[in-house]
C-alpha cells in the first residue's frame, strides 16, 4: 500500500478579517477588529488578508480598511494582502502600503455579474490593467482568486475546462509577474475528488508557467478540511481559512461558513506539516472572533474541551 506523504510545509492564509468580517451586516468597531487581528498574529499567522478595497456602499464592513492597514502594515514578518475587484481598488491598495494584491474574478458568468457587476471578459480586461500597474511597482505580488471553480449558485457544477479557459486568458495577461492562483470553492459544494481532479488537470495544463497554487474553501457541506487536504496533496502550497469558521460569501446564497483555521491546523499537525501557527493561541483568537456580535461561526475544535487537547 502506498501512502500519500504530506508536504513539509503549508502556508495558512487567514481570511477572517476579509471574508469573515464582511459576512457580518452591522459594522464592527475598528478596535474590536484590531484586537482579533492582533490575536491571530500572536498565534503565528504570517499571511493575512486584511480586507477588500470595495465600495463601502456595497460592503460597509470594509469601510475602515485604511485604519486596519495602518495598524499592522509595518510588521516585518507579516505578509498582508487585500482583495480588489478592479484597477481602482488595486490603486487604493498600493497607496495604502499593500504589496500583495488579490484580484478576484469568477469563472461563472452569472456569479461574476452578481459579485462585481460585470462580465468575466470585462474583469479579465481590468486584470491586464492591474498587472501592468504592478509591473511598474517594485516588490509587489499578484494573487488571482478564481471564484466558483467547482460550483456556481446560479449555474450549478463547474467543469475544470471552464476554469482552464479563464486561467489561460489570465496567465497571458499577467505574464512576467509572480503569480499565485487560488482555486476557490465559493459555495462549499466541492468534494475532495473534484478538488483533486481540478488541481491535477490545471497543473498539467499550466505547470510550466511557474505558478504557485492555493485553495480557498468553505465548509458549507462539511468538506472544508478534507478538500483542503486533497488540494495540498495535489499541488496547493497555500490554503485559505478563517479562524472560528467565520463568514461566507454574501453573493453566494447558502455559502455560510469558511473552513475553520483551527480545524485545518489540527489536521495538518497530524501529518507534522509545518505552519508556524500555535494551536492553543489560535483558539484564543477563535474565542475572540466567535464573540463578535452578528457573526456566524462553524468551528469543530472550539467545541472540544481544552483539556482534551493537551
Amino acid at each position: 500500500m502506498t501512502l500519500l506523504a504530506p508536504p513539509a510545509q503549508v502556508d495558512i492564509v487567514e481570511v477572517a478579517p476579509r471574508d469573515g468580517f464582511q459576512s457580518i451586516s452591522d459594522p464592527l468597531p475598528t478596535i474590536d477588529k484590531q484586537r482579533c487581528i492582533s490575536a491571530l498574529i500572536d498565534a503565528g499567522i504570517t499571511r493575512l488578508e486584511i480586507g477588500s478595497f470595495v465600495s463601502p456602499k456595497a460592503i460597509p464592513q470594509m469601510a475602515d480598511i485604511d485604519k486596519l492597514i495602518e495598524a499592522f502594515v509595518d510588521r516585518p514578518a507579516l505578509r498582508l494582502s487585500a482583495l480588489v475587484p478592479n484597477l481602482k481598488g488595486a490603486e487604493l491598495a498600493l497607496a495604502h502600503g499593500i504589496r500583495e494584491v488579490v484580484y478576484v474574478v469568477s469563472v461563472s458568468e452569472s456569479h461574476n455579474r452578481s459579485n462585481v457587476r460585470r462580465s468575466v471578459d470585462e474583469s479579465l480586461e481590468d486584470l491586464g490593467r492591474v498587472a501592468e500597474r504592478l509591473r511598474q511597482t517594485e516588490g509587489t505580488w499578484l494573487r488571482l482568486d478564481l471564484g466558483t471553480c467547482f460550483d456556481c449558485p446560479f449555474e450549478g457544477t463547474i467543469d475544470w475546462r471552464q476554469v482552464d479557459r479563464v486561467l489561460d486568458q489570465a496567465t497571458r495577461l499577467t505574464d512576467g509577474l509572480p503569480l499565485e492562483v487560488a482555486v476557490c470553492d465559493t459555495t462549499g459544494r466541492a468534494s475532495p475528488y473534484q478538488v483533486a481532479e481540478h488541481f491535477t488537470r490545471l497543473r498539467e495544463r499550466h505547470g510550466g508557467k511557474g505558478l504557485a497554487w492555493a485553495f480557498h474553501g468553505h465548509d458549507t457541506y462539511g468538506m472544508g478540511v478534507a478538500n483542503a487536504l486533497f488540494a495540498i496533496h495535489h499541488g496547493a502550497t497555500a490554503v485559505d481559512s478563517a479562524c472560528a469558521g467565520l463568514g461566507g460569501c454574501p453573493f453566494a446564497p447558502g455559502a455560510t461558513g469558511n473552513t475553520a483555521t483551527e480545524d485545518l491546523l489540527y489536521a495538518l499537525q497530524g501529518g507534522s506539516v509545518a505552519t508556524g501557527v500555535d494551536l492553543s493561541k489560535l483558539l484564543v483568537a477563535a474565542d475572540l472572533i466567535a464573540a463578535l456580535p452578528g457573526g456566524q461561526t462553524a468551528s469543530h475544535l472550539r467545541q472540544v474541551p481544552r483539556e482534551r487537547m493537551r
